[in-house]
């Protein structure tokens, strides 16, 4: 799990309001931008933003793509993307973000 610290360095930006933002439906750095609020252009927005917003659950590595698979392949609970893709199982932090996949399918 990455913790919380300061990604957007210029508009003081942390990881968990970008989670956040994942948890109000933002799946682009645009979307991210509107919502909490990251400017795009300093070097950790440039160098770590893809890497957030293609990941689900960080204490089994789930990515974002697994999820909305496991969505797409039936899973309709956050139970049961846990049970094919081990997000959700551990801290549960991502609980949240799974529900919003389900819910958006995407």
């Amino acid at each position: 799990m990455a913790g919380n610290r300061i990604i957007c360095e210029k508009n003081n930006v942390d990881y968990i309001t970008i989670r956040k933002a994942m948890c109000q439906d933002a799946r682009t750095k645009e979307e991210v931008r509107e919502i909490a609020g990251v400017c795009l252009e300093c070097d950790s927005c440039k160098t770590e933003l893809d890497q957030i917003l293609s990941s689900v659950c960080g204490c089994k590595d789930v990515s974002l793509e697994a999820v909305v698979n496991a969505v797409k392949h039936g899973a309709a609970t956050v139970d049961e993307v846990g049970q094919a893709t081990g997000a959700g199982i551990d801290c549960g932090r991502c609980k949240i973000l799974v529900e919003n996949v389900i819910k958006l399918g995407k």
